[in-house]
């Protein structure tokens, strides 16, 4: 009898505490009603890939193309200017990863490989690459918001990136490489003759961009959400001479919004 006393007392201090929990929670939300400010969580998948623009000449033909698995969770905090909630400022935190996998065809395009013998060569490569990027930031984004009417809502702004785990790798098959420039000595690659490269050590540890957004309220609290990120900046740092041109991260992030 005196066990079933217990756990009808402890049943009932964690209701208080959970009921307490939630006045708290919903005086909080108000308080920040009042005041013109707004909180959302965002969860979503992106599809995109990064690419020189516009396409160099060393680049002949895109052969295969598939997107990664590209996750983005992100939390907003969004402050209204106006009593009628037109115009704001938002700003947040998104952890997300931004991932493809190529295979195209290329003419003279700068290249460090790695042979079978652990030797490394450095020149121009004709051939058949492979590449796989696969990189990891945590984003600030900072955007101005605009509120259409109770159904829709835009935004405008600006993302600062920093790379926490970057992966720009690959593989060369069916070609040859001009060493040191094109008129130097060949070596051919064919069959299953394969050498490998790998350029993580020179990626760029901070990325800016540019960001656009439209969301759409599906329920009182729930939104349809998608952003398009527009990187600015190339991915590799300025003193890497390998690649000759500039490559931009370009993503589509789509998924839903929770609002509080």
């Amino acid at each position: 009898m005196k066990k079933h006393r217990y756990i009808l007392f402890f049943a009932i201090f964690a209701w208080c505490i959970t009921v307490t929990a939630q006045e708290d929670a919903n005086q909080g939300i108000r308080w920040s009603s009042s005041h013109g400010l707004e909180y959302e969580m965002k969860a979503g998948l992106g599809i995109g890939g990064t690419s020189p623009l516009p396409l160099p000449r060393e680049i002949r033909s895109i052969d295969n193309y598939s997107p990664g698995l590209n996750f983005s969770i992100e939390g907003n905090a969004l402050k209204w200017f106006d009593s009628s909630k037109h115009w704001g400022i938002k700003v947040g935190l998104r952890l997300e990863n931004k991932s493809m996998n190529t295979r195209a065809k290329v003419k003279n395009y700068g290249m460090e490989i790695f042979n079978d013998n652990g030797g490394q060569l450095s020149g121009l490569w004709t051939g058949g690459v492979k590449t796989k990027v696969h990189n990891s930031y945590v984003s600030l984004p900072v955007s101005f918001a605009y509120r259409q009417n109770r159904r829709w809502d835009f935004s405008l702004g600006v993302y600062f990136s920093y790379l926490l785990s970057g992966d720009f790798s690959g593989d060369v098959y069916e070609g040859h490489l001009r060493t040191p420039d094109e008129t130097g000595s060949r070596v051919d690659f064919q069959g299953s003759n394969r050498a490998t490269y790998d350029f993580s050590s020179d990626l760029r540890r901070f990325q800016w961009g540019w960001q656009a957004g439209a969301e759409w309220k599906a329920f009182r609290h729930l939104n349809v959400f998608g952003d398009l990120t527009w990187g600015m900046n190339n991915i590799f740092k300025g003193d890497f001479k390998t690649v000759t041109f500039n490559l931009y991260p370009i993503y589509l992030n789509c998924g839903f919004a929770y609002t509080f």
